[in-house]
């Protein structure tokens, strides 16, 4: 028995069966600012939700007023995890984890911009940054106080 896609007979072309959505006030801002940090495409529609791309991922962006403001939580992979990071807080945004290599060879920093939203934003670099974040944690133990602290 051959299995079929099943989104291909409900979902417009180019959509995925799972698409996210933010609410937000002054959307036309919000575009800005993901233009700015992620290299984002799409043009601000007021007759009806927005759809913008960062790579090869859709986000529908609606105003708030009928709807109320509802901001996401989004991982975004980039080229250049620092570069990106640097960019986000150029415009303004919140720093929630500076730049660190995972143990899952991701290098992933996170910030929250006015909007609410929090993007953890991630450079996947495979074992690499593995390895080189189990030196890091081992290199990690500081002295604060008198007091012996694993940071990870």
């Amino acid at each position: 028995m051959k299995e079929t896609d099943i989104s291909d007979k409900f979902t417009p072309e180019g959509w995925h069966t799972v698409t996210p959505r933010i609410v937000a006030q002054n959307p036309e801002e919000l575009f800005t600012f993901l233009r700015q940090v992620f290299g984002a495409t799409g043009n601000h529609q007021t007759d009806r939700p927005s759809i913008i791309m960062i790579g090869d991922s859709m986000i529908m962006i609606s105003e708030a007023g009928i709807r109320k403001s509802m901001p996401a939580f989004l991982y975004v992979y980039v080229s250049d995890c620092d570069a990106t990071y640097q960019r986000a807080l150029k415009s303004g945004a919140g720093s929630l984890e500076e730049p660190v290599d995972t143990p899952y060879g991701d290098r992933r920093c996170m910030v929250e911009d006015d909007w609410g939203n929090v993007w953890q934003i991630a450079s996947h670099d495979g074992w690499r940054n593995t390895e080189r974040a189990s030196k890091a944690d081992s290199a990690t133990t500081t002295k604060s106080n008198n007091v012996l602290t694993l940071e990870s």
